[in-house]
C-alpha cells in the first residue's frame, strides 16, 4: 500500500512511504477468501497489484481525535471487501482509534477490537456512534478513495451477495485457557 507518511524532515534518508499488511485467517482448514472481481473492478479492469497508491488520512477522518499510527480508510476498506463476505466478523487485537473497525462497520462487517489504551478506546466509541447515524454513515461511503466513483461502494454493498457466517462469536474456548 502507498500514500502519504510523515516528511522526511532531516533528508537524510529514503522517505517512507509504504505500509505492511498482515493477511491471516483462524485455520488452515478453512479457504481464504479473495473479492478478485471487485479488486480487478476498482483497478480499470486489470489484475489488482499488491502496491496501492491512495491517499493520506483525509481531515474527516480525525473528526474525533487522533492516533498516531492511524491508517486510512480507503485502505482498510480495501481490505476488507478483499478478503471478507458481508457480516464476517473482523477482530483487530491492536486495535487504536479502530479505524479497522469503522471500515468493517461502513462495509457490513462486525468488528471485535481490542486495544490496552483507554484513550484510544474512547476515540473508537466515538467514531463508533458518529457512523450509527445512518446520513453519516453514507456521506463516509461516499467520501472513502479508492473507488472509481462516489457511489461505487455504496452500489457494490447493495449488490454484494450474503455471507454464510454463524451470528455470535463462540467464546466457549476463551474458557478453557
Amino acid at each position: 500500500m502507498v500514500f502519504a507518511d510523515p516528511p522526511n524532515f532531516s533528508c537524510r534518508y529514503f522517505t517512507h512511504s509504504t505500509e505492511q499488511i498482515i493477511w491471516a485467517r483462524k485455520s488452515e482448514k478453512v479457504p481464504h477468501y479473495f473479492n478478485y472481481e471487485l479488486m480487478k473492478q476498482l483497478n480499470g479492469d486489470k489484475q489488482m497489484k499488491d502496491v496501492w497508491k491512495l491517499p493520506a488520512i483525509a481531515p474527516w477522518e480525525k473528526s474525533c481525535g487522533k492516533h498516531p499510527t492511524q491508517k486510512p480508510l480507503s485502505v482498510l476498506t480495501r481490505l476488507i471487501l478483499a478478503s471478507t463476505k458481508p457480516n464476517a466478523w473482523i477482530l483487530d487485537p491492536f486495535t487504536g482509534s479502530s479505524t479497522t473497525g469503522i471500515a468493517a462497520n461502513l462495509a457490513g462487517r462486525r468488528f471485535l477490537g481490542i486495544d490496552q489504551e483507554e484513550e484510544f478506546l474512547v476515540i473508537s466509541k466515538h467514531r463508533k456512534l458518529e457512523i450509527e447515524n445512518n446520513k453519516t454513515a453514507a456521506t463516509y461511503r461516499q467520501k472513502i478513495a479508492g473507488f472509481n466513483d462516489k457511489k461505487e461502494l455504496e452500489l457494490f454493498l447493495l449488490e454484494e451477495p450474503a455471507g454464510e457466517y454463524k451470528s455470535e462469536l463462540n467464546l466457549s474456548k476463551l474458557n478453557s485457557l
